[in-house]
């Protein structure tokens, strides 16, 4: 097993076969890159019951965040590459379905800090692997069925990125507050 950073990072990371990205993807993996040091930045330093914790009115905690963002990325990349069918039907999720989903955005028993960020870490690799070896940005999919996606749209792979990039970037906020709130410490200023 190799030794990881505080941040579930791998502490000498092998590169050696990474895809090296330039031009606009090379832009978008360090902007993508930056918003997710911001979203791990927060649970530095924390305990998997601190990151657990509940500090606002929200169900959110820092370790359901990591969570969450890890599994949005993968999923995210999955439709870049598979379509819609890799999101499921919406219109026909149940109760279950809907619990299983909200508990995405909690850290479960047994589930711990160390554990959620080592598997973002790998959501991202795989990520940033597909950004540097995609043959085209421009290719698109259709979006699912669901309430919040114009009926009849396609995202390309550039867009879906930039998604992936604007959802770390607001959990990113969500967890700056939510670290404040548990012990007054911030990820800038």
């Amino acid at each position: 097993m190799s030794e990881t950073t505080a941040l579930g990072e791998p502490a000498t990371p092998d590169l050696t076969d990474a895809p090296v990205a330039t031009g606009e993807r090379a832009d978008l993996l360090a902007m993508l890159a930056k918003h997710r040091h911001f979203l791990r930045f927060t649970t530095r330093d924390l305990t998997d019951e601190e990151a657990g914790r509940r500090t606002t009115a929200s169900e959110l905690c820092l370790g359901g965040l990591i969570k969450h963002v890890a599994a949005v990325e993968r999923m995210w990349a999955a439709f870049i590459l598979k379509g819609p069918s890799v999101m499921g039907d919406f219109a026909t999720m149940t109760e279950a379905d809907w619990a299983r989903r909200a508990d995405g955005f909690r850290l479960l028993p047994g589930e711990t800090l160390a554990g959620v960020l080592a598997d973002y870490a790998e959501a991202a690799r795989r990520t940033d692997e597909l950004v540097a070896t995609l043959p085209d940005l421009d290719a698109t999919q259709p979006l699912p069925k669901a309430p919040w996606f114009e009926p009849g749209a396609r995202w390309s792979a550039r867009r879906v990125l930039m998604h992936i990039m604007a959802e770390t970037a607001q959990h990113a906020g969500h967890a700056d507050i939510i670290r404040e709130s548990l012990d007054g410490a911030k990820s800038m200023g």
